[in-house]
């Protein structure tokens, strides 16, 4: 991996300060609202201007295309062989403030966040099968530090065209094991997609896995209108991952202030108590598992030039919806948000054990 590619990785997790703490978790008072909502007011896109998904130019990640960063594979890595679709969200990248949503094709160093993301944490998939990962017009961070009009048009906009995506994903999938992954606003359009487009329907059963990472699910007042359950065991298929990195001591108040404020999918409250942990070690609800059990986090070498998997140094078990780390954690870098929340390296820190959950369960979708 050259030197300038991991730089640019390293360079996107202190970026997702910003697009994960401020947007997710709505801290900051009016200095921040200030100098992060989006100038104006959303403007509705012109009917028939969103995204041609049959056309490549529109994919991040497919088959076929040149230099898809989803097949990246760190240092010690070993390919695997295909055999599911993998439909993958990317998380925000669009960290400007002269609109609500990010261009389809933003050029820039939105345009180069979005490839790191797909190489950094797609490629935990591109083990089971081609990994689909589409280009969106994303709400700007932003959007999510306001409950407004136009905050909420922003994410439906974006949804909208993931919601197109995986249409055409599915037609050109039209049958096998189907793989499903986001992360932070990645993870909640997925969320609704699962509710939308996959809950009750005849897709829903080609459902290998749906990894809804870096965004709280709660298992009473969201999951039952998901269409699918949580993973209870290593071996099942047809089910949903999800986890919030934490180091320890933990202060996950920025997260529960908004969610403890809101009403489920179902119209129930939602509660701490009732967040789902999946943990990606033990590839269960409420599990936990020592250092050793982790196969290999996503670390950067001293030089910046290579990356490579370090084995057995973090545990982590589920305390109260935490995931709760445990053990040494290597230097990954000095992007650790408040609270110990490792809500950037939700991914990075166990990068080989996903990658091992996910072989696993396409093996139980076929069996």
């Amino acid at each position: 991996m050259c030197a300038r590619r991991f730089l640019g990785f390293v360079f996107v997790l202190t970026l997702l300060i910003v697009a994960g703490a401020f947007a997710i978790y709505q801290w900051g008072g009016d200095v921040l609202l200030k100098s992060a909502t989006p100038q104006g007011h959303f403007e509705a896109a012109a009917a028939g201007s969103g995204p041609d998904y049959s056309n490549a130019s529109n994919w991040i990640a497919r088959p076929g295309i040149a230099n898809d960063p989803s097949k990246w594979l760190p240092d010690g890595a070993v390919a695997a062989a295909d055999g599911a679709a993998v439909f993958y969200i990317h998380p925000t990248t669009y960290l400007e403030r002269d609109r609500w949503n990010a261009p389809l094709l933003p050029g820039g160093q939105a345009e180069f966040r979005m490839r790191l993301f797909a190489q950094s944490q797609a490629s935990a998939f591109n083990g089971v099968g081609q990994v689909w990962a589409p280009r969106y017009r994303q709400a700007a961070y932003g959007a999510f530090l306001l409950d407004s009009a136009d905050a909420r048009a922003a994410l439906a906009l974006a949804y909208s065209d993931v919601d197109e995506a995986f249409d055409e994903f599915v037609k050109q999938n039209p049958d096998g094991p189907i793989v499903l992954a986001g992360h932070s606003q990645g993870a909640l359009h997925l969320e609704r997609l699962l509710r939308e487009k996959i809950a009750g329907k005849p897709v829903a059963k080609r459902i290998v896995a749906a990894y809804v990472v870096g965004w709280p699910i709660s298992t009473i007042a969201d999951l039952p209108a998901l269409g699918l359950p949580a993973c209870g065991s290593p071996n099942k298929a047809g089910c949903i991952l999800s986890w919030m990195s934490f180091g320890e001591p933990a202060n996950p108040d920025l997260v529960l202030h908004s969610y403890e404020h809101s009403a489920g999918f179902v119209g129930r409250d939602r509660k701490q108590a009732d967040m789902l942990c999946v943990n990606p070690l033990t590839g269960t609800k409420d599990g936990a598992a020592p250092p050793a059990d982790n196969p290999g986090t996503l670390v950067p070498n001293t030089d910046l030039k290579t990356a490579a998997l370090a084995q057995g140094q973090v545990g982590s078990h589920c305390d109260k919806g935490l995931l709760l780390l445990d053990g040494t954690i290597p230097p990954l870098g000095p992007f650790v948000l408040p609270g110990n929340n490792y809500h950037v390296y939700d991914y990075v820190l166990f990068w080989q054990a996903i990658r091992n959950d996910a072989e696993r369960r396409l093996k139980a979708w076929h069996r």
